[in-house]
């Protein structure tokens, strides 16, 4: 998965808001005219247009207020469908509400642990069962950074959202490294191993005793 670099005010190349590539950025002035036919430049106002999709984003006083959306990470490309529509609604409104994104962000960590062969009643409990099955500690302390700041949201605690909103943006980027190790990068080195020759993959098959 590429590195992700959101919206910054007057950056030249970031990855756009709206079709997500990265892409060279041109900002422009907003100008105005008076009924006396005088033009001005409105100091406070810009916006900027991606070369790669020509759609506008505008910034008043450095910061993005349209679209609404905060320039977070976008969903993994894998990320599976049963919780796209928290992810999507929690980075329609973390600019406006960092506790209600991290709570809906911990809501779609639990969707997603069916996915990845638990219950989903309990993500504490179902961390534990990954962690005993195996699974490498960058994830585990991914789903426990998501699970302890969307707790955090719910009942506040030591961690204070409102204060701190930029810990909620990196839940974002928490998920979606979660589904490129969990589901993306199995997928495809599952799709590279089915390329083998047939007879190669019944030797392997025969060497780790599963040959049917």
């Amino acid at each position: 998965m590429q590195k992700y670099y959101p919206p910054e005010f007057q950056e030249a190349q970031f990855h756009c808001i709206h079709c997500g590539v990265y892409a060279a950025q041109y900002w422009h002035n907003l100008y105005y005219k008076t009924e006396h036919r005088s033009i001005y430049t409105e100091q406070h106002l810009k916006f900027c247009a991606c070369s790669h999709c020509s759609k506008w984003s505008y910034w008043f006083d450095e910061r993005m207020i349209v679209p609404s959306d905060a320039p977070v990470q976008p969903p993994h490309l894998d990320m599976p469908q049963k919780c796209l529509p928290e992810y999507q609604e929690a980075r329609s409104i973390v600019s406006a509400s960092p506790r209600a994104a991290s709570a809906l962000l911990r809501l779609a960590v639990q969707q997603l642990m069916p996915i990845l062969g638990e219950s989903g009643k309990n993500i504490n409990d179902d961390i534990a069962s990954l962690v005993k099955k195996g699974l490498p500690v960058q994830v585990q302390q991914a789903l426990d950074f998501c699970r302890i700041v969307g707790n955090n949201a719910v009942h506040p605690g030591e961690i204070d959202l409102n204060d701190t909103p930029e810990i909620a943006h990196q839940i974002f980027a928490m998920i979606n490294f979660i589904v490129e190790d969990r589901i993306s990068r199995p997928k495809q080195i599952e799709a590279l191993y089915s390329n083998l020759p047939e007879a190669a993959r019944n030797a392997i098959a025969v060497r780790d005793g599963k040959a049917p």
